[in-house]
């Protein structure tokens, strides 16, 4: 008996797109595939309708103005790291956002899939978080918006229920003396899965001194994660050694990683710490520099 044949849509508006995957359970998104189109060929079988979202415009649409970033879930990586202007307000994320998969990769993948795949190791995910990114949800009920940090449940999980689908994402504008940075661990040079992700996102006020942070591990964790004593470590100083050895240790206490064949449990939580160190002093320079 032959398998079944898989529906193929591609609406033009983010209503139709939203009334397609209401009515068929199992419906996937499309929009750069290269997750999902993976997960296929390793064994998860095809669902019964694909719904290409590349059409809808609000999907692929990129505005910049004085309140930050609206950006299309359907935006390929490499148009947003090609963006002079989204590497020089966000440099962090920019540069998390080039570390997804190949040159071939980037021109298909997207932030949405990154975040709607939910792996604990994704790179845009931690980097968004750190810069208080929000996804914009369409679903049967309307629109909804959804903290990045608050999106992923679990490995695999999401806040996305069905005939839902992420459309765009804000990215509030970062003050004057202000910027972020996003580091990971990987075992090769390049093309590999983090043992470790670190975003970190810093104000400044004049004098140099830290006013607000934000702190983000990414594969640490079934989700990436915040750490609020890393935070406030940081918060008050002018980032000397002290603060950034207690963030450090923050980072570490805070990470709850498992053992696999890419990293132990002691080791991932060492770097765990390392890294949020070296982020947020390229944070700071960065945020110095502006």
């Amino acid at each position: 008996m032959s398998a079944p044949v898989s529906r193929f849509e591609a609406p033009t508006e983010v209503e139709a797109a939203v009334a397609l995957l209401a009515e068929e359970e199992g419906a996937r998104v499309l929009s750069g595939g290269t997750d999902l189109l993976v997960q296929m060929r390793l064994g998860a079988g095809a669902p019964p309708l694909f719904v290409d979202v590349k059409r809808i415009p609000r999907l692929t649409a990129v505005r910049l103005d004085s309140n930050g970033l609206r950006i299309g879930a359907a935006v390929p990586a490499a148009e947003i790291y090609e963006n002079d202007e989204i590497r020089s307000l966000w440099p962090g994320l920019a540069e998390a956002t080039d570390l997804i998969g190949s040159t071939q990769i980037q021109g298909r993948a997207t932030w949405s899939g990154n975040l709607c795949n939910a792996s604990p190791a994704a790179d845009a995910v931690p980097a968004l978080i750190a810069c208080g990114a929000t996804a914009v949800v369409a679903g049967p009920k309307g629109e909804r918006r959804v903290a990045v940090e608050d999106f992923t449940t679990g490995p695999g999980k999401t806040v996305l229920e069905r005939g839902e689908l992420v459309i765009e994402f804000e990215v509030p504008a970062p003050a004057v003396h202000a910027s972020d940075a996003y580091l990971r661990l990987i075992p090769r040079t390049e093309m590999d899965i983090a043992v470790v992700g670190a975003g970190v996102a810093l104000t400044l006020d004049a004098a140099g001194t830290v006013e607000s942070a934000r702190v983000v591990l990414g594969a640490v964790a079934p989700t990436a994660i915040r750490v609020p004593d890393a935070e406030a470590a940081l918060v008050g100083s002018p980032l000397g050694d002290e603060s950034l050895s207690a963030a450090a240790a923050a980072s570490t206490a805070a990470a709850n990683p498992i053992d696999d064949k890419r990293g132990t449990v002691a080791y991932r939580k060492k770097i765990a710490g390392v890294l949020t160190t070296r982020a947020a002093k390229v944070a700071y320079e960065r945020a110095q520099a502006r």
